[in-house]
This record gives structure tokens, C-alpha cells and sequence, in this order.
């Protein structure tokens, strides 16, 4: 079969670190081939040199059998090379027509731009995916699931035979997932090649024909999808086999109360919610998008505080109008989007750990004792394996996964007693999930009080000592650990709308 693209021995260095060892990888037409890999395997760097963002070290890239040189993102995609970032990169306030066309819109006289003739484009685009969406409406506008089909629309007016799709439905639910891989095998039926970069196996199984696998900056191997267990591609993920079971669940039922909350409401969001958090608990909270769990997560730690209702932590009454107030009363918060609010990206992973406790480690005018600082950053790095060349890394320079090790070693130095994980696996691989869940687990033996919330339930089935169900911003019933998945389900959806 003939190929669109061949990558054969490519190799790239960054300084200390070898990030592509002679790495191979072979795109056919009409084909959906994934590149699985843990965080820092190297996946996103050999995207990077196929679409012109970085130039290789050594090695060849051929595309129909011709080898090319790729030295600007220009080159890729005049190629036919097209990229979708897991992190979508449109400007909210632009419509969609004026998204796919930036930078090149048609003109008319005198350098107006021809708004009838870039919406008529763009709409002729739309139309090859049988999507109903309106050029002229603004991306601000849309769901998330139709932003993502605008930046595969982008792609595809570069006359794209090749798609990177980065992590595609991170941000997506089970109905816009499904729209998304319709749309995929419509335009594998065209003969587009399409490179498929997911952390979820099941996804993998459903959509792939092929699957190459990388770890530290290799290729492992390439297997057909259909024929390939989950668990052998796992662990060539890994390099180990992983054990997915469920640890015992303790009996806590007179452990003491760590966090008590009582009749709480914000808005039509959240609405008279009651439970308690006991010591060494983890308290699971399962949920359809949309059903509160990020917004009382939110209300807790004072970032939406909530219009009425009681916090107790450890008995005591607690007034949380702001964050601060929740790290004052021993709270930390672990947000679903790391990146905007658990991290600053630009500063080192030392500073990032840091920031919760800075006045423990400054003196009385305020200078703060870096060696004290770097010790106990070095510290956290050892304790959490977090994967990263020394403190005074860049933290957007890390992968996802050891970005929110990060994030969990900053509130275990601020030594908080009560910790809320929201999403805490998203957007990170299989090893990484299962370090996590050690780490969760061993805290809360520790005696440390954890809430999970996550959208995929055999994370809580997996984790939770007891499991929290919420719909349309009521608490609708709360269930032991070894719930099954269709009595979380029907918690999840007791009188929703019709």
C-alpha cells in the first residue's frame, strides 16, 4: 500500500535532554493511525517536526515517497500537512469563516476584505463535513465540540491530505464525541490520513487502524488496533504491566468529620447540597456535564462562593468568600484546568511549588530563603517522581501529567488537611494515572480528607471509598464504593428535564 508519510530515523536533541531517539512512523491514505505514549514519550515533539514546527537533528521525512524538507510550519501545510492542537487556538471574538480564513482572506479593491465570498467558503467547507454550522457566527458562540470542528474546517482549507489530531476530545462529552468521529470517518473515506495522539483506550479501539507506540523518545512498536488487547498496549506504553485493582475500602464510619457542608446554594447551579467528608476518606463525585460538581467544587475553596449555606472543616464553622479563606481553613484545590488556574506556566517548577507557602520561607522584610526553597522543591520532585531535568524548569515545559504533580506537591507543602482533585487524570497517559492514583490513595491512608470528581466512572468506581451522584445541581444520592456503573447512572439522571 502506497504511503502518504514516512518518518525514518529522526532524531532531536533540546539541551539534556534526547528527545527523539531514531524514531520511525509511516502514514497510509484513508487511514487512522494512532501514536500512543506516555506524557514525555516524544509524541508531540515528532509532530512538531512533521508539521515544519521543529527541524530534526537527523534523519529523513518522506511524503508520497519523496523525501522533503520541512523547515516552517508553512512548508507542512503547503505540503498538505495540517495540525489540530489539543488546546484550541481560535479567536473567540472572530466568526467561524473568519477563523478558517485568517491571514488569508480574499480581498476586493483597495484591500477590503470579500466578507460574502470568505463566508461562501467557508460554508462550501462545512458542507463536505455535513455540518450545519453558520460562518457568520462568532466561535464565542459555539460549543466546544463545534470549535473543534472549526479547527478541523481550518486544517482542511489548507487542502490538508494529512491531520494531527492532538488529544481532540479532551474537552468533549460522549454525544460531541461521537459527532467528532463521524466526522473523522467521513474524511478517512476521502482518503485523508489522519494521526490520532489519545490517552483513551477505549477511543483507540473505536477509530484506529493502526497504533504506534513510543516511550522515552523511541518507537516501541506498530500494531493493528482491531487485533491488539488493550492491556499489551498498555503496557508497551509502560514498559510494565499495570494493575487496575480497586484498593480495599477502609471502614471510616467513625472516623471524624473533616469537612461538613450544609444546605449550600449558588444560583440555579447548586442547590441545597449536604455531605460529609470524613479523615482519610475519598469521597467521589460522579455527575453528566453540566450537573454542578466543578461549581461546588468551586464554592467550597470561595473561588464562586456560594449564596447561602454552612462549611464546617473539623467541626468548626468556616466563612470561604475566597480562596484564601479555603487555604486558610486547610483546603486546597486542584482545578480541572491546571494550566489557567493551578499553575503559572512561566515560572519554574520550584516557584509553582512554592506559591501556596511563600511566607513560610520569608523573613521579616520579606526576602525569601531560595536554598530552603530549592531543597524542599527537590524534595517534592523525588517523593512524587516528578519528571523533570531540576527546579528551575519551566514549568509549560513539562508534560501533563508531571504539570499536575506539580500542582498536588504545592498543596501537600501548604500541608493541607482537605484536598479537592477535580478531573485530576485529564489529558494525562495511562502511567501517569496510575501514579496518581497511588499517590491518592496513599494520602488519604495518610489521613488526609479527598474529594475526586471525575466524568469517567471507572476512575471513581476505582478510587472512591463512597461515591457522591449529582444532577442539575442537586445532590441526588450518595452510594457505597462498590456501586455498579447503571446505579451511578440512574443517580445521575433522577428528574432531569425532558
Amino acid at each position: 500500500m502506497s504511503e502518504l508519510v514516512r518518518l525514518e530515523g529522526i532524531d532531536k536533541h533540546f539541551p539534556g535532554v534526547h528527545a527523539l531517539r531514531a524514531v520511525g512512523f509511516d502514514l497510509r491514505p484513508g487511514e487512522v493511525h494512532a501514536l500512543m505514549g506516555e506524557n514525555g514519550a516524544g509524541k508531540s515533539t515528532l509532530m512538531k517536526v512533521l508539521s515544519g514546527v521543529y527541524q530534526p537533528d537527523g534523519g529523513r521525512i518522506l511524503i508520497d515517497g519523496a523525501e522533503v524538507s520541512l523547515p516552517t510550519p508553512k512548508a507542512a501545510r503547503d505540503l498538505g500537512i495540517g495540525i489540530i492542537h489539543q488546546e484550541l487556538a481560535l479567536m473567540r471574538d472572530l466568526t467561524a469563516a473568519q477563523n478558517i480564513w485568517i491571514g488569508r482572506e480574499p480581498r476586493l479593491s483597495f484591500g477590503r476584505i470579500d466578507e460574502a465570498r470568505l463566508n461562501a467558503e467557508a460554508e462550501a467547507i462545512f458542507a463536505t463535513m455535513r455540518l450545519g454550522i453558520d460562518p457568520r457566527a462568532p466561535v464565542a458562540g459555539l460549543s466546544i465540540a463545534l470549535q473543534q470542528m472549526v479547527e478541523i474546517a481550518k486544517a482542511l482549507s489548507f487542502r490538508s491530505r494529512v491531520l494531527i489530531m492532538d488529544e481532540p476530545t479532551a474537552a468533549l462529552n460522549d454525544a460531541e464525541i461521537a459527532e467528532l468521529f463521524t466526522i473523522v470517518r467521513r474524511l478517512r473515506a476521502e482518503g485523508v490520513g489522519i494521526i490520532y495522539i489519545s490517552h483513551k483506550m477505549d477511543e483507540i479501539k473505536r477509530v484506529a487502524d493502526r497504533v504506534t507506540v513510543m516511550r522515552d523518545g523511541a518507537t516501541v512498536g506498530t500494531v493493528e488496533a482491531a487485533d491488539t488487547p488493550i492491556s499489551r498496549i498498555i503496557s508497551m506504553m509502560v514498559g510494565r504491566e499495570l494493575t487496575e485493582e480497586k484498593a480495599a475500602i477502609p471502614d471510616l464510619a467513625a472516623a471524624p468529620a473533616a469537612l461538613e457542608v450544609s444546605h449550600l446554594s449558588r444560583g440555579a447551579d447548586l442547590r441545597d447540597i449536604g455531605f460529609t467528608l470524613r479523615k482519610g476518606e475519598i469521597l467521589g463525585f460522579a455527575g453528566l456535564m453540566g450537573a454542578g460538581r466543578t461549581e461546588l467544587a468551586r464554592a467550597i475553596f470561595g473561588a464562586e462562593p456560594a449564596d447561602t449555606g454552612e462549611i464546617r472543616v473539623h467541626g468548626r464553622p468556616v466563612t470561604i468568600r475566597t480562596p484564601r479563606d479555603a487555604v486558610r481553613a486547610g483546603i486546597g484545590y486542584l482545578s480541572e484546568d491546571r494550566k489557567q488556574y493551578g499553575l503559572a506556566l512561566g515560572l519554574d517548577v520550584r516557584a509553582n511549588i512554592a506559591m501556596a507557602s511563600l511566607p513560610r520561607y520569608a523573613d521579616r522584610i520579606g526576602r525569601i530563603d531560595e536554598g530552603a526553597l530549592a531543597r524542599v522543591a527537590r524534595d517534592y520532585i523525588r517523593t512524587l517522581g516528578i519528571r523533570t531535568p531540576d527546579d528551575t524548569r519551566e514549568v509549560r515545559l513539562l508534560s501533563g501529567g508531571n504539570q499536575q504533580k506539580v500542582v498536588i506537591a504545592k498543596w501537600l507543602l501548604r500541608d493541607c488537611d482537605i484536598l479537592i482533585f477535580d478531573e485530576p487524570t485529564r489529558g494525562i497517559d495511562v502511567g501517569a494515572k496510575a501514579e496518581i492514583y497511588r499517590l491518592l490513595n496513599e494520602l488519604a491512608g495518610l489521613g488526609k480528607a479527598i474529594i475526586v470528581i471525575s466524568s469517567e466512572l471507572p476512575e471513581v468506581l476505582r478510587l472512591a471509598h463512597r461515591i457522591a451522584v449529582m444532577c442539575e445541581g442537586r445532590l441526588t444520592g450518595i452510594l457505597p464504593g462498590g456501586a455498579s456503573q447503571e446505579e451511578i447512572m440512574e443517580l445521575a439522571t433522577e428528574g432531569m428535564a425532558a
